[in-house]
């Protein structure tokens, strides 16, 4: 239990001093430097990307259910993604909807 407790005390704690960095080296009037900047804007679709690749590589389609709930689920969260800018909405409707099918459907 003590361990534990410990354990938690410093993954808070070094989740705190990574999240304080960025305000403390860009704090005030610094600019924020163009490298950091470039990074923010490509960083998040290519993670995407990579999450994308990585649910969908071990499609088979010549077994099974032929990779339908993982192409339809990717198509609904591109679309929703598309259609309403909503990362939140389209990530939680996409899972939504591949555990429906999985569970109900195939």
């Amino acid at each position: 239990m003590l361990h534990s407790i410990g354990v938690i005390a410093v993954v808070a704690i070094v989740t705190l001093f990574i999240r304080a960095i960025p305000f403390v080296l860009f704090g005030g009037k610094r600019e924020v430097p163009a490298t950091v900047t470039y990074l923010g804007k490509v960083l998040p679709p290519a993670i995407m990307v990579i999450l994308v690749v990585y649910c969908v590589k071990g499609i088979d389609l010549f077994t099974g259910n032929h990779g339908i709930p993982e192409l339809l689920s990717v198509a609904v969260v591109a679309g929703l993604h598309i259609w309403k800018r909503n990362t939140l909405l389209s990530i939680a409707a996409g899972t939504i909807l591949y555990m429906i099918l999985v569970q109900v459907v195939f």
